[in-house]
């Protein structure tokens, strides 16, 4: 009996009930880390036999080893992909003649670092799926990796189930919404118990999906407050993507990307970062685009084209990108520091230095502003100010003429002679004559707008153009 799609489940002893009842679905659990918690929601619910085929736990490293090969860390995404893969194949392997022609094969796998005794380190882990949606059709693997917040190693455990049950449940009956697939992966997890921090499809049946919309819909939902994905469009773990690596990070809508945008990375890489501040053994510096996702919205929506269009044209001109749903400042530096230890240099225009005095970007903070120039100053970051020029008498202001709201005016001065704020210079003062705005309405208006903006976005802006006229 195959369970129809959309019919809810109201515990996740009802929802492994109903997978045990589809003797369609029928496969293998691998996990290491954290107890056979996924599998054994299936064992606690009734008519297990009809979907368990197998269940194994490889946790002596040499055991793993002579199954799923050699691995540097037991922990990560090569290590899951291997024992997915180990465990479907055999599947098929050995029951393909018997049972293919009537069931949907699958394997699931996690390998994760949950807590234990005395330990305060991160935990986390990597799951997978690989599955085929039909019998006898060709097999597509669902990859994500999870941060488990919870504080006590059996509050982990069952979150680690309930996610595994949910991914189960969602690759045989979500895939065709990724809204409501995302969704359905925290159902009966309360809030603040997990992250996903990256989701990714893999293998034919996905052929047609772009793992950076799957990345999108993580911050969109507010299942992680930041993505990434690289300049070839490879989606990423943060963690694994800027380990020991040194972050020049420029804030932006990037609508269009200008040639501006480039100078301010070029002038900001001269003295950035400072010498003696890189430990021995850092990746080299990373330059690092970054999109808040209010930034992206439409008319309340998310702009899905504008965002491809944008996310093209900076990995075009091979820049790291990142999606965050984090408006402050001080809250991109925290998630920032929790991927890297070596330094961050924030790039920003005049105006946006402006803006961290507004008291709206400290309200929930008891400490006010203070307490969020605390938190962006807390971990080797550095704020690198780019010039402006005033349009109404012409002067360049740049960070060591800022003029702080009278109220702060000592602080800055702090900030700046400690090297927390410091002045990058401009290399064609001609950029800033025009902004992203003016460019866009030159565009409209048929000007001559190309030379403000790199060869690479280009298309950015005739796009952008296209939508205003349809």
């Amino acid at each position: 009996m195959i369970m129809s799609e959309g019919v809810g489940t109201s515990s996740p002893e009802e929802k492994a009930l109903k997978l045990n009842l589809d003797r369609s679905i029928y496969g293998t659990f691998a996990e290491i880390g954290a107890g056979q918690e996924v599998a054994n929601w299936f064992f606690r619910a009734s008519a297990s036999a009809g979907t368990v085929a197998k269940s194994i736990s490889a946790y002596d490293m040499v055991i793993s080893d002579s199954l799923y090969g050699q691995s540097k860390r037991y922990v990560s995404q090569e290590r899951v992909l291997d024992m997915v893969n180990y465990e479907y194949e055999l599947l098929e392997e050995k029951l393909g003649v018997s049972r293919g022609e009537e069931s949907r094969f699958f394997a699931l796998a996690n390998t994760v670092r949950a807590r234990g005794y005395n330990d305060t380190a991160e935990c986390h882990g990597w799951l997978a799926i690989r599955y085929q949606a039909q019998p006898q059709k060709p097999s597509g693997t669902i990859l994500l990796h999870v941060r488990l917040l919870d504080e006590e190693n059996v509050d982990q455990m069952e979150t680690l189930g309930i996610l595994g049950l949910n991914l189960v449940d969602a690759a045989y009956h979500k895939t065709g919404d990724l809204g409501g697939f995302v969704s359905a992966l925290t159902e009966f997890i309360s809030p603040g118990r997990l992250e996903i921090d990256m989701l990714k499809f893999l293998g034919a049946p996905f052929a047609m999906v772009d793992n950076r919309i799957c990345a999108l819909e993580l911050v969109r939902q507010g299942v992680t407050p930041a993505t990434v994905f690289m300049p070839d469009g490879e989606v990423v773990q943060a963690a694994e993507a800027f380990y020991k690596t040194p972050l020049l990070v420029l804030r932006g809508s990037f609508l269009p990307v200008t040639k501006l945008h480039l100078d301010m990375l070029s002038q900001a890489a001269k003295i950035f970062p400072p010498p003696g501040a890189v430990c021995e053994g850092a990746r080299p510096c990373r330059e690092v685009c970054e999109v808040s996702l209010s930034n992206l919205l439409r008319d309340g929506q998310v702009d899905l084209l504008s965002f491809l269009d944008r996310a093209n044209a900076l990995q075009a001109l091979g820049k790291v990108v990142m999606v965050s749903n984090c408006p402050e400042f001080h809250r991109v530096a925290q998630s920032l520091s929790r991927y890297t230890r070596e330094p961050v240099g924030m790039v920003l225009s005049i105006g946006l230095l402006n803006e961290l005095f507004k008291k709206k970007w400290s309200e929930k903070l008891q400490g006010g502003i203070l307490e969020s120039f605390g938190r962006l100053f807390k971990n080797q970051l550095s704020l690198l100010v780019y010039p402006w020029r005033n349009r109404a008498d012409g002067d360049l202001v740049t960070a060591d003429n800022f003029k702080s709201p009278a109220d702060f005016t000592h602080l800055y001065r702090h900030f700046l002679e400690n090297g927390m704020i410091c002045d990058i210079g401009c290399g064609d003062e001609r950029l800033l004559e025009k902004t992203g705005r003016e460019i866009l309405s030159l565009a409209e208006e048929c000007g001559d707008w190309e030379d403000w903006v790199p060869e690479e976005a280009r298309s950015l802006v005739q796009s952008y153009c296209d939508h205003c006229k349809s």
